[in-house]
C-alpha cells in the first residue's frame, strides 16, 4: 500500500557536514541568515495562509491551507510543509471533538510522523461513524487499511477493507471502488496468494485504464514475484511523470536490485534533487558506479539523520539502514536499525531490508525468527526473501 514517508516536522538541517562527529552549528546573532529556503509556495497559497494568519480560528481555512502544504509535501518530498500543515490545524490539533475535516488531515499528518495509534485514534472513529459524509468515511477507511497494512495487521486491514464495500458507501463510484479494490488485492499478494492479486489488479488495470498509481502498485508486486518483465513495464508507466517521489525511488530500487545504477541515476536526475528518498538512492548509485559525487551524497545524508537525532527523531530508521548497508558498507549498523524499524511498521521493503542487513551481518537467524512471526513463508510474498545470493546481501 502506498504511504508516503514523513521525516518528521521540524526543518531538515541542510547542506554538507564535514562528519557526524562535528559539533552543531551556532549562529553568532539572531540576524545571521542559517539557510535560504527556496520559495515553494504559489500566490494563491501565500494568499491563503495569509487570511490564516489573521483569522486562524477559521477550520475551513486552515483545512484548505493544511491540505495544500500535505500535498506539496508528497510531491516535494519535503518535510517542512507537513509542519506548514500541523501549524495550520494548531488550534485543533489536541481537541478530540475538532471538526471531522481536521481530524481526518490531523491522522494523515500522524500516520506520515510514525505515530500509527495517534492516527488511528482519529480514523477508527471517522471511518466507523456512518452519520459522516460518505467522502470523509471512504477517506478515512483507505488511510486506516493503509495503517493496519502498513503495522502488519493484516486481519484488521482485511476488515477495514471489507468495510469500505458498504452499500452506503457506493455512492461514491469508482473513486472508491478502484483503491478498495487494489486494497483487497494487496492483502491477497500478503497473506500469501500474490499470484491471485496479480491477477485481480490485471483486470482492475484493464478497467481502469493509464492509472500510475495502479501500475506503480503492479510493478512492486511483480518485483516481488520476480516477474522483472512485467516490472520494467509498469515501473516505465508508473514514473511516466516526474512528479511522484514515491514512484521514482521504487523504480530505482528495481533498477538498483538489477545492477543497473547507471540508469537509476538517469530516472532519479528527473525527480526533486533535494528529496531525502532519493538522495539515498542517488548516492547508492553513485558508490556502485564509483563516482567521487558519492562521498559528498553520503555526507549530505549522514548530516540529515545526524540532524534528525538531534531533534529526537528516530523515523528515518529504514532509510538510515540502507544508507548503513548500501552506503556505508557497514552491515552491523544496518541490522540494528533494521530492527528497530521493523518494530515499527512491516511493509515488504522493511522485510527485506532486514533480511539483507542480517545476513551481511551473519545473524541471518535474526531475520528468519522476525519475519516468521510477519509471515509463514516469507518467500512466498517476495521472492526477494528466499535463500540470498552473496551478490543480493552485499549489493
Amino acid at each position: 500500500m502506498y504511504t508516503f514517508v514523513s521525516h518528521g516536522l521540524a526543518v531538515l538541517l541542510a547542506g554538507l557536514a564535514a562528519s557526524l562527529q562535528a559539533a552543531p552549528f551556532t549562529p553568532a546573532s539572531d540576524g545571521e541568515v542559517v539557510q535560504r529556503l527556496p520559495a515553494r509556495a504559489d500566490a494563491a497559497t501565500r494568499r491563503e495562509r495569509a487570511a490564516l494568519a489573521r483569522a486562524p480560528d477559521q477550520w475551513r481555512l486552515a483545512v484548505s491551507v493544511a491540505r495544500a502544504a500535505i500535498e506539496r509535501a508528497r510531491r516535494e518530498g519535503d518535510p517542512r510543509e507537513l509542519g506548514a500543515a500541523q501549524a495550520a490545524l494548531a488550534p485543533w490539533w489536541n481537541q478530540r471533538e475538532a471538526p471531522a475535516p481536521v481530524r481526518l488531515l490531523r491522522a494523515t499528518i500522524r500516520q506520515s510522523q510514525h505515530d500509527f495509534e495517534g492516527a488511528l485514534a482519529d480514523l477508527d472513529e471517522l471511518a466507523l461513524d456512518t452519520r459522516q459524509l460518505p467522502e470523509i468515511q471512504a477517506q478515512a477507511g483507505l488511510i486506516r487499511t493503509a495503517v493496519l497494512q502498513v503495522t502488519g495487521r493484516w486481519a484488521e486491514a482485511q476488515a477495514a477493507c471489507r468495510a469500505l464495500q458498504a452499500p452506503h458507501l457506493a455512492v461514491l463510484g469508482a473513486a472508491l471502488r478502484v483503491p478498495a479494490a487494489v486494497c483487497e488485492a494487496e492483502l491477497h499478494s500478503l497473506t500469501g496468494q500474490p499470484r491471485d492479486a496479480a491477477v485481480l489488479l490485471e483486470a482492475l488495470a484493464r478497467s481502469a485504464g493509464g492509472d500510475r498509481w495502479l501500475a506503480l502498485v503492479r510493478a512492486e508486486l511483480a518485483q516481488r514475484l520476480g516477474d522483472h518483465r512485467a516490472a520494467g513495464a509498469l515501473f516505465a508507466a508508473a514514473t511516466a511523470q516526474a512528479d511522484d517521489i514515491y514512484a521514482l525511488a521504487a523504480h530505482a530500487d528495481w533498477l538498483l536490485d538489477r545492477g543497473q545504477p547507471r540508469e537509476a541515476l538517469t530516472l532519479l536526475a528527473r525527480g526533486a534533487a533535494d528529496a531525502d528518498a532519493l538522495l539515498l538512492r542517488r548516492a547508492i548509485a553513485l558508490r556502485r558506479v564509483g563516482d567521487p559525487q558519492a562521498s559528498a551524497a553520503a555526507s549530505e545524508l549522514q548530516a540529515r539523520f545526524a540532524a534528525a537525532r538531534l531533534r529526537g527523531e528516530s523515523l528515518h530508521a529504514r532509510e538510515e539502514g540502507r544508507w548503513a548497508l548500501d552506503v556505508q558498507g557497514d552491515p552491523g549498523a544496518a541490522l540494528a536499525l533494521a530492527r528497530e524499524n521493523w518494530r515499527r511498521q512491516k511493509e515488504p521493503a522493511d522485510a527485506v531490508l532486514l533480511w539483507r542487513a542480517a545476513h551481511a551481518a551473519g545473524q541471518a537467524a535474526v531475520a528468519a525468527e522476525a519475519l516468521r512471526h510477519w509471515a509463514a513463508d516469507p518467500a512466498r510474498i517476495d521472492v526477494r526473501l528466499a535463500a540470498p545470493s552473496a551478490k543480493q546481501v552485499l549489493s
